[in-house]
């Protein structure tokens, strides 16, 4: 999920990540030390690794610190599919960090509904009404607010220009069959048309999502979760939409061993110039310079196509952001750091130095980057919007949308059967 700077997502390797368990899941729950110090420990696990989010996270953990001298904070930073691993296993031990990146939605909802994460509604009431409200969505449970979000965003193409033209593109796809006219397009040019993270799962099932959208309409997947019923003859034809691009075998050699954010990943792949579009959030660019070289001026952003036929709108978005929670009975100081973290200061920061879409209006004036623009307006244009299903739908659901998606792209599950799939985990859900 996915998830840059934040993202759903270069990341720790895998290795490292296993390394920390042990010790990480030990150490939860943040402390204070007990002596005449009146130090307070506070353990924050983010998913921030790639740089420069990395060092300017570590950077304002330790500004905190040097304002509030008896505040220790403890960074734990883990790779996307490491995280929501451990801490789907903190979840069942019952014991969360004192600060945890979230997405909102189901998995939120579970570990609310477990009596585990700290109501903030009116420990935060101060300065998280000033955020902006649709960032602040993905954490409303039953109204209350249980996390206070640091980024927003959405999923889209990113697209190297200068690998557009050499194919004869002119202009980017509004449509599917115009989409797939580009697949071929670029193949014929001997360009790889597109990078793919199969081994992640995660953003193959963007896909998936993204064409439901398009032919069900963007509420049809909420009330299909709702109903524990996915097989509508849209979400089959999405599937096969998704199994007509896979037909022109778009993606890069070995894409399905292949990772998100390392040396040879999906991110590397379009910014080093091998392959001439990802489909991914508003981290891209700067997972895409990490991993790889980068694109500058030739790297561009276009929405998900319509699909023709369809109930869906080219204004309706799938997407989402990054928020902390806490865990139930958190300190003072976790509150604190959260609001020093949602400030208009520690905001600007953040979008001047690590590409993220503001939350704080103020910080609105610091956004220069003519890509992310773009995606900013996507998101204020939009007439209808789709959380991560991973972290939409419960964790079982959201898992088993992930597995089919990856089975259907691999050739080894039907459209049919991927509906199938989806709705006979979430009818176990009940």
């Amino acid at each position: 999920m996915g998830d840059p700077a934040l993202s759903r997502r270069g990341f720790l390797a895998a290795s490292a990540a296993a390394g920390l368990s042990m010790t990480a899941l030990s150490g939860c729950g943040g402390d204070s030390d007990g002596g005449s110090s009146g130090t307070t420990t506070i353990e924050w696990w983010n998913i921030s690794t790639t740089e420069p989010a990395k060092t300017v996270w570590a950077a304002l953990a330790r500004k905190f610190e040097a304002q509030n001298p008896k505040v220790k904070i403890k960074i734990v930073q883990l790779e996307n599919d490491a995280y929501k691993s451990k801490m789907t296993a903190l979840t069942a031990s019952g014991k969360l960090p004192d600060i945890f990146h979230t997405w909102g939605g189901g998995v939120l909802r579970q570990q609310v509904d477990a009596g585990l994460v700290e109501d903030l509604t009116d420990r935060t009431k101060d300065f998280a009404e000033g955020l902006l409200p649709v960032a602040k969505q993905p954490y409303l449970v039953e109204k209350q607010v249980y996390g206070i979000p640091f980024d927003i965003g959405m999923i889209g193409f990113w697209y190297n220009k200068a690998l557009f033209k050499k194919a004869g593109i002119s202009a980017p796809p509004t449509t599917w069959s115009g989409f797939l006219d580009a697949v071929r397009k670029l193949k014929s040019a001997g360009i790889t048309p597109l990078a793919l993270a199969g081994k992640e799962k995660w953003p193959g099932m963007y896909y998936w999502a993204y064409l439901a959208m398009r032919t069900a309409g963007a509420g049809a997947l909420q009330k299909a979760y709702d109903a524990k019923d996915f097989t509508d003859a849209a979400f089959v034809e999405a599937g096969r939409h998704l199994k007509e691009l896979v037909a022109l075998q778009p993606f890069q050699k070995g894409f399905l061993g292949a990772a998100y954010s390392t040396p040879t990943g999906q991110a590397a792949t379009v910014g080093n110039g091998k392959a001439a579009m990802e489909l991914m959030g508003q981290w891209a660019p700067v997972v895409q310079a990490d991993a790889g070289k980068g694109l500058g001026k030739d790297l561009g952003f276009f929405p998900f196509p319509a699909v023709e036929g369809g109930k869906g709108a080219l204004t309706e978005v799938f997407g989402g952001g990054g928020g902390h929670a806490l865990r139930r009975g958190a300190p003072q100081a976790a509150v604190d750091f959260l609001k020093f973290f949602a400030s208009a200061t520690t905001d600007t920061e953040l979008v001047k130095k690590t590409g993220v879409l503001p939350v704080v209006p103020a910080a609105e004036s610091a956004l220069t980057d003519p890509n992310l623009k773009a995606v900013q307006a996507q998101l204020k244009a939009a007439t209808g919007f789709q959380l991560y299903l991973d972290q939409a739908y419960a964790p079982a659901v959201g898992q088993e949308v992930n597995d089919s998606v990856a089975a259907l792209i691999a050739g080894s599950k039907s459209p049919e059967q991927v509906t199938e799939s989806i709705t006979k985990t979430a009818k176990e859900e009940q």
